[in-house]
């Protein structure tokens, strides 16, 4: 897992760092990181999303998968969960959750994320996740100077995530096809779409309850692709 925790690390300097600067930016320089990374957003998410190679499963995959989110209500989970570490911190930022959602899906949305972890997995030098990681601590000091130290706790769920697909790669190694990463790919571009809805509070959108559409569409793509 060498390439995962130097991610991670790559991750919490960065926040660090952003942080550091975040303290120091006037307000309305903050203001136009928010809006530049929302845009950036959006953009990333439509160029994975047109990667697509069968938009009815895409389709079907967010819808069945944001019914399963709303109905198991993982965002106000996941909300209570944030709560939790900020009351701990005793941080008095009011970003707090909203970062720590922010960061967490861009780092782990992708197919970086993935076939890095595979990689690195099946015994490979981990040169995606270096590349990734390098992409990530750049990511996350604009990030934490937009969002503030809601940012840096992305790390445990890039730690979770990235790790989990490492340990279990050996046993993924048939049943994760070069289509279904591109179909979980598109699926998550999607979701980054809405995500830079968010943060540029154009409407606000339940992404953290659309996340089973990313189970949904590995295994719709396995049965019919």
């Amino acid at each position: 897992m060498q390439g995962t925790i130097i991610n991670v690390g790559a991750v919490l300097i960065g926040s660090v760092i952003g942080l550091i600067i975040h303290k120091k930016l006037p307000q309305r320089i903050i203001t136009i990181i928010f809006q530049g990374m929302g845009l950036f957003t959006i953009v990333l998410g439509i160029s994975m999303a047109v990667k697509t190679e069968n938009f009815l499963i895409m389709i079907l995959s967010i819808v069945s998968g944001s019914i399963i989110g709303e109905l198991l209500n993982i965002e106000g989970s996941i909300n209570n969960l944030s709560e939790k570490f900020k009351t701990r911190m005793k941080s008095k930022d009011d970003k707090f959750t909203e970062g720590f959602l922010t960061s967490s899906l861009m780092f782990c949305t992708g197919s970086m994320a993935i076939l890095g972890a595979i990689e690195e997995g099946l015994g490979g030098e981990p040169t995606i996740l270096l590349a990734k990681s390098v992409l990530d601590g750049c990511a996350s000091l604009v990030l934490a100077a937009s969002f503030g130290v809601g940012v840096i706790f992305s790390a445990v769920p890039l730690l979770l995530y990235q790790g989990g697909i490492t340990v279990f790669a050996s046993s993924l190694q048939n049943v994760i096809t070069d289509t279904i990463i591109t179909e979980l790919t598109a699926t998550g571009g999607v979701l980054l779409i809405g995500l830079g809805i968010n943060i540029l509070e154009i409407k606000e959108l339940k992404i953290v309850n659309m996340l089973p559409s990313l189970v949904i569409v590995v295994i719709l793509t396995w049965l019919f692709m």
